[in-house]
């Protein structure tokens, strides 16, 4: 069987596509479904006891635990005889001259979470082929969620796993591209975040994979699905995004608020407010979300505080860097029905402007 790749857009219900691809299949066909972050993980679990709740041979782990119980844990004397894994050590790194073991544990005996893709990877070739053959007796499809979440060592391991027994599904949105394993490697840095569509393509030409495209998004209102794919340069060759979101409001699409209106849109409207960072923002005491923490929900609106590039591209249509629009997508599509964007000067921009009712009255009464 050929492997997978779905690039779907926000909003597509790729995670529900997993669950009930999940649920479709036979009761004894034993499956493990990845992804990166703890929420992802515990949203799967929900997912799955719902939909797929009878089937027992279905197991969900983060990426790292993968590493730790396939790998770390049962192959490392393969490479270094008479040494155990005791543990995780996610924030710690070992120095930078270290050699042998101290460069994968510490002290402790904990792994280092960003050693652990390398470790893991070495442990591939140590093993001789006993790890994948465990592999491949334990399991009959790997299903990998967010997988542009993946990083360094990781697509090491990724190839690995395409040229196995296992059946291998991956969905993720490179557009969203703002987490990563293991951020500060340079390892396979190339396909770093929105580099994994160049990872994806290249297996495609191989014949490893085969990339779906899934357009549809239920969630954005059809304007603001048509703003957010106009954040990327058109070199990325993103297919354009098909809303099926067909809800109207009396305020529905992408909005410029000026500064001095921010706060009575705020409170006709109570969208959830975003920034870049904990450094953005500070004109406004707004309770706020920034880009990455936001990633994977949903709002009925959103105020987006921009940053300096982000209004540049709003006012002049300078396209972003690739992690900035990234940020940028990941902000403008958590909104169902209308997204504002904090700007006093539109520049060549042809969003509209909203403005209080009060003031527009008094407007047309001047013009009049």
């Amino acid at each position: 069987m050929v492997n997978h790749l779905t690039l779907a857009v926000a909003g597509s219900r790729k995670t529900q596509g997993l669950v009930e691809h999940c649920a479709s299949l036979p009761h004894e066909r034993r499956v493990l479904v990845l992804t990166y972050t703890q929420a992802n993980q515990e949203e799967l679990i929900s997912r799955l006891k719902q939909h797929a709740g009878n089937h027992h041979c279905i197991e969900v782990m983060g990426w790292f635990t993968f590493l730790l119980r396939h790998f770390a844990r049962p192959f490392l004397p393969f490479k270094f005889a008479g040494q155990r894994v005791l543990g995780f050590n996610f924030d710690g790194r070992p120095y930078r001259m270290a050699t042998g073991i101290g460069r994968f544990l510490d002290s402790n005996g904990a792994a280092y979470g960003c050693e652990l893709g390398r470790l893991a990877h070495e442990l591939v070739a140590e093993s001789k082929g006993a790890l994948l053959r465990r592999l491949e007796c334990i399991y009959d499809e790997i299903l990998i969620d967010e997988v542009q979440d993946l990083s360094a060592h990781d697509w090491e391991i990724i190839d690995v796993l395409l040229h196995s027994s296992i059946d291998i599904r991956m969905v993720g949105d490179i557009r969203q591209s703002v987490l990563a394993t293991n951020p500060r490697s340079s390892k396979n840095a190339k396909y770093s975040y929105n580099g994994a569509i160049k990872w994806a393509r290249e297996r495609q030409s191989k014949g490893l994979l085969e990339i779906l495209e899934s357009v549809t998004t239920w969630r954005c209102h059809p304007v603001v699905a048509k703003f957010s794919d106009s954040i990327f340069d058109p070199s990325w060759s993103f297919p354009e995004t098909q809303s099926k979101n067909e809800t109207v409001t009396e305020h529905d699409g992408v909005f410029l608020v000026s500064t001095k209106h921010v706060t009575e849109y705020v409170r006709l409207f109570q969208p959830q407010c975003l920034r870049h960072s904990v450094s953005s923002g500070k004109a406004f005491d707004l309770d706020y979300l920034n880009f990455k923490v936001s990633k994977g929900m949903t709002y009925e609106r959103v105020l987006i505080v921009p940053t300096a590039p982000i209004a540049k591209f709003v006012a002049s249509g300078t396209y972003l860097e690739a992690n900035s629009a990234s940020s940028f997508y990941v902000a403008v599509t958590r909104a169902r029905q209308s997204v504002a964007i904090v700007l006093d000067k539109a520049g060549s921009s042809s969003l509209p402007f909203w403005r209080p009712a009060v003031v527009t009255a008094e407007c047309m009464e001047l013009e009049n």
